[in-house]
């Protein structure tokens, strides 16, 4: 990445998946490469359940955080519903990263309604070649690592394929975001490292 870098992320997920903390961390990372950066949670409430988007907006100078339809460049989706509910935001060239975990809310479980089949490759279907669809089993590699809660940061290190920044400016952030907790330090690289390499396609 260098400073002429102008990238628009939707980071979309429900509560407990820690895509606030993504969103710090891409904020770490931009200040460090001395770009400006705005990080705006937009929707839904934060507790354990309810959908949640945050909007990060990376570039020389940013003036809003808000992204509208068709203008993102990445989507970084934390569950397979919550990637088709966003899916509009993306732009043309635009990739999308899907967490391949499925969430299923109150009224799946209670059989009132059916979890959606196959959201991966409609999602495929629809976006041609007009865009990039990868799966990531972010959830499954976060447990790898020995912790159900490192799935963020799997979805951070598929996103650095493409995103440009070096490897080791990366890691430098989450070591700065994770500064407080340092016993994480070691699994959430690790989980960044899993990201990575599932990302590559």
């Amino acid at each position: 990445m260098d400073n002429g870098i102008n990238a628009s992320i939707v980071l979309a997920g429900v509560g407990g998946q820690g895509t606030l903390i993504a969103g710090k961390l891409l904020g770490i990372l931009a200040m460090n490469l001395g770009l400006d950066v705005k990080v705006s949670e937009v929707h839904g409430m934060s507790q354990r359940g309810g959908s949640v988007v945050t909007y990060v907006k990376i570039a020389p100078e940013v003036h809003s955080p808000i992204i509208e339809e068709g203008t993102a460049d990445f989507i970084l989706s934390f569950e397979e519903v919550e990637s088709v509910r966003w899916a509009k935001l993306l732009k043309k060239g635009g990739t999308m990263i899907v967490n391949t975990q499925q969430i299923k809310s109150l009224p799946v479980l209670l059989g009132q309604m059916k979890y959606p089949q196959d959201i991966i490759g409609t999602l495929q279907v629809n976006a041609g070649d007009n865009a990039k669809i990868i799966p990531v089993d972010a959830a499954g590699l976060s447990l790898e690592t020995g912790t159900t809660k490192a799935a963020n940061i799997v979805m951070l290190g598929a996103l650095s394929n493409y995103f440009g920044a070096s490897e080791d400016e990366w890691k430098k952030a989450i070591e700065e975001a994770f500064a407080s907790k340092p016993k994480t330090i070691p699994g959430n690289l690790s989980a960044f490292d899993k990201g990575r390499k599932a990302g590559q396609v």
